[in-house]
């Protein structure tokens, strides 16, 4: 079978593309045939590497995506062979008080598939029976393996962190990357009024396409400006924030009184500054979050299956191809996510 092994940090050079034996479903697990597996910022991270975070290389990248049972483990009773389902990118114990409740992410040995553990990047997979979620009839596995990482982390940023309400004003920094596009979706699917920063025109029409309320250029200096004009002139009660230090700046200045700025990452670097006084004096709250609930699923199945939620898929490309997809995401020449598709 095809397998994508990540075996030193560098360029996309270091992906290789391996032939290893399909594996056995151990007990309580089921066989997947992997049939989309898509690319994250995620990815790019693992493959050159993070500071201060040690990998266990040679490790098989690809956090979510979607397959169909090929065979059942010892003691598993379904989902049935040639059930076509969903990969959860999120892997723990099973035990704790977070598990039993659906909070796993937030549990001391919660760890995601690709990064703390080998990934999704293969033709094949055996996972414990409890990590796969039969699809609701109709959705599109190439189009739905988009959506796991990123709607259950834009879950995680608004609903679980920021507790957004309806009517509140949400800023979504970066509207067209993966977890943007879905927190605009969450935003507005929960009755918040959503403004979108994008770099390009079709990046914008495409945030206004999945239901911002506007959106402006954060490459304009003036973006800030523009975004709280945007919303009526005032400020925002949630920003969605995940670029780091080139946009934190901006961020933080059109964050309202109260407000809750939640980020979930940094694309353009580690270290940000913030200016004490604005923080506590307008009560405002920096919330870090990292994934969401699995708890969360059944929902956001649901919407994909009701078009209240839709992916945004760039293109789909061979697994094959997994370093031109990395150099595509790389140099941002995507407008969504690109999604793998093993065995061809």
């Amino acid at each position: 079978m095809q397998v994508v092994h990540v075996t030193a940090h560098g360029e996309p050079a270091v992906l290789e593309l391996l032939d290893l034996p399909i594996p056995e479903p151990g007990p309580g697990e089921v066989l997947v045939r992997m049939l989309g597996v898509s690319v994250n910022h995620l990815d790019l991270w693992v493959r050159r590497g993070m500071a201060g975070v040690k990998l266990p290389l040679p490790l098989v990248p690809g956090c979510d995506g979607t397959g169909e049972v090929a065979r059942l483990g010892p003691g598993v009773a379904g989902p049935p062979v040639g059930t076509r389902v969903l990969v959860e990118p999120g892997v723990s114990s099973g035990t704790s008080a977070h598990d039993l409740a659906g909070n796993d992410h937030l549990s001391d040995d919660y760890q995601i598939r690709g990064e703390h553990c080998d990934g999704l990047a293969r033709e094949y997979v055996a996972v414990p029976a409890r990590y796969v979620r039969p699809l609701p009839t109709g959705l599109d596995p190439l189009a739905t393996a988009a959506t796991p990482l990123v709607f259950l982390t834009a879950w995680g940023l608004l609903v679980t962190r920021a507790r957004l309400q309806p009517g509140e004003r949400v800023l979504v920094i970066a509207g067209t990357s993966g977890v943007g596009s879905a927190a605009i979706q969450v935003a507005k699917d929960l009755g918040a009024r959503v403004v979108a920063t994008a770099g390009s025109a079709p990046k914008r029409a495409l945030c206004l396409e999945l239901g911002a309320d506007a959106a402006v250029d954060h490459g304009d200096p003036s973006w800030p400006a523009l975004a709280r004009q945007a919303a009526g002139g005032r400020s925002f009660d949630v920003v969605v924030e995940h670029v780091g230090p080139a946009t934190w700046e901006g961020s933080m200045r059109v964050l309202a009184r109260n407000g809750r700025l939640v980020t979930c990452g940094g694309t353009t670097g580690a270290v940000v500054q913030l200016a004490l006084p604005h923080l506590f004096i307008k009560n405002q709250s920096v919330l870090g979050s990292t994934m969401g609930p699995r708890a969360a699923f059944p929902t956001i199945l649901a919407k994909l299956s009701s078009g209240a939620y839709r992916p945004v898929v760039d293109r789909v490309l061979p697994l094959s191809r997994i370093r031109e997809a990395h150099e595509l995401l790389e140099a941002r020449r995507v407008l969504g996510k690109i999604v793998l598709t093993p065995g061809s």
